[in-house]
């Protein structure tokens, strides 16, 4: 099921906010983050549909369309009962304290560190908390849910989670890329973006989003995958990255190669200049 919801955003360029279904139990609402000169960077907010709904993370902190109106066309905020803070960057955050306010019987999972720095954003309400480790697992009414810490991540807060019974994992940044198109962005599968060209997009996201990599030991680094294989996920739900369902060999086998990719190094100010000098309006015709 596809459906899209309207929004005012033509100062960024991005299209509507899009939703997907990704079975009977996950809905997947879409937003997009334009990168000038690279493509379109996806920024994904999760519905786990289970006998206590989990939202997973708020969405981007910007000028956009309510993340509540979005959210109202998927569920009834005061149906929620998990508020799943993957980390609290402003591109997971957006629509967090407002969902905290609709939803009253909502609590939101993170770390103590997350809570921490969630908290110098606006206080925390810290009787609504609900503190998870890595390791560590949480009763949703229908069945039980683990989070783990993602191989790659740009948060010392991170935390994502595998749901056993729908074969979700929800990865948080790891698995991301740019994407050359905002059509791309706003798939539902990564089967429509050519292998070799998301291998490329992910390993420059992963020496971005994790710029540690070039300095870890190998061996140690490949050991934090192997929990994902052994969940051996049915579907890879990334922030930033469209719906990866029945690709995880291929997913797994980029994390094997990430340690040894060129670490990135930014535009610096020439390149900045000539950037902003393309911005810059024709002079109009005498």
């Amino acid at each position: 099921m596809n459906a899209s919801v309207r929004r005012n955003n033509l100062s960024l360029g991005a299209p509507a906010m899009s939703i997907h279904r990704i079975g009977r139990d996950v809905t997947v609402m879409n937003d997009q983050l334009p990168v000038p000169g690279i493509g379109f960077l996806p920024v994904n907010a999760f519905v786990l549909h289970a006998a206590e709904p989990v939202i997973v993370d708020t969405g981007l902190t910007a000028p956009t369309e309510s993340f509540l109106d979005v959210l109202g066309s998927v569920i009834d905020p005061q149906d929620v009962r998990w508020i799943w803070l993957t980390h609290p960057d402003r591109d997971h955050t957006g629509g967090i304290f407002d969902l905290l306010d609709a939803a009253p019987n909502a609590r939101l999972v993170t770390t103590f560190i997350g809570a921490g720095i969630l908290s110098l954003q606006r206080p925390v309400p810290m009787d609504r908390v609900h503190l998870l480790n890595p390791g560590e697992s949480l009763d949703i009414g229908d069945r039980t849910i683990t989070a783990f810490r993602p191989p790659l991540f740009d948060n010392p807060s991170t935390v994502g989670f595998y749901d056993r019974r729908s074969g979700a994992c929800f990865s948080s940044d790891c698995f991301g890329a740019v994407m050359p198109t905002a059509e791309l962005a706003a798939g539902d599968d990564i089967g429509d973006i050519p292998q070799d060209e998301l291998r490329t997009a992910q390993l420059i996201w992963a020496t971005i989003d994790s710029p540690w990599l070039s300095t870890v030991d190998t061996g140690k680094f490949l050991a934090t995958v192997q929990p994902l294989r052994d969940m051996d996920p049915a579907a890879v739900l990334s922030t930033h990255l469209p719906p990866a369902v029945s690709h995880t060999p291929v997913l797994l086998d980029m994390l094997a190669e990430a340690p040894l990719a060129d670490p990135f190094v930014g535009p610096d100010q020439q390149a900045l200049e000539q950037l902003l000098a393309s911005f810059e309006p024709e002079p109009a015709p005498l």
